[in-house]
């Protein structure tokens, strides 16, 4: 089993997918637009996503533009989290790219915990946390 992240958006979409695949250095594995679709949707939205998947290293992020008529998931009451071992420079360069645009929340630093952390919230109002696990965790 494996969770996939799955985030809405309203009408940004396709800048979101692009920004997301150059910060995580992914691979845009599908883009369907509601065009494709049969739903009857207004002209404005023939064009936007209806369905998207990322892949980087083994993880996935699927996201779209919200239906008509629905409210946009993206940055509302939920944080991602990356998390990576041992690997503080693509730490700090996924930290980067995210926040780009966005806003730090607390910076990444070394914790407590043995561990690099930070978190942003990126321009599109998502919540990310980044943890870079340098010792072995406690507990």
């Amino acid at each position: 089993m494996k969770l996939i992240p799955y985030l809405a958006f309203d009408g940004r979409a396709e800048e979101a997918l692009k920004f997301y695949a150059a910060a995580l250095d992914a691979r845009i594995d599908m883009v369907s637009r509601f065009r494709e679709s049969p739903l009857d949707v207004p002209e404005s939205y023939l064009d936007r996503i209806m369905h998207a998947h990322l892949s980087f290293a083994d993880n996935g992020l699927m996201l779209s533009d919200a239906m008509p008529g629905q409210p946009p998931t993206a940055g509302t009451q939920v944080a991602l989290s990356l998390n990576l071992d041992r690997d503080e420079d693509h730490a700090r360069r996924l930290f980067d790219r995210l926040a780009e645009g966005g806003r730090v929340t607390m910076p990444l630093a070394q914790q407590f915990w043995g561990a690099l952390f930070g978190m942003c919230v990126d321009r599109f109002g998502v919540s990310w946390m980044v943890n870079c696990q340098n010792e072995p965790a406690v507990g």
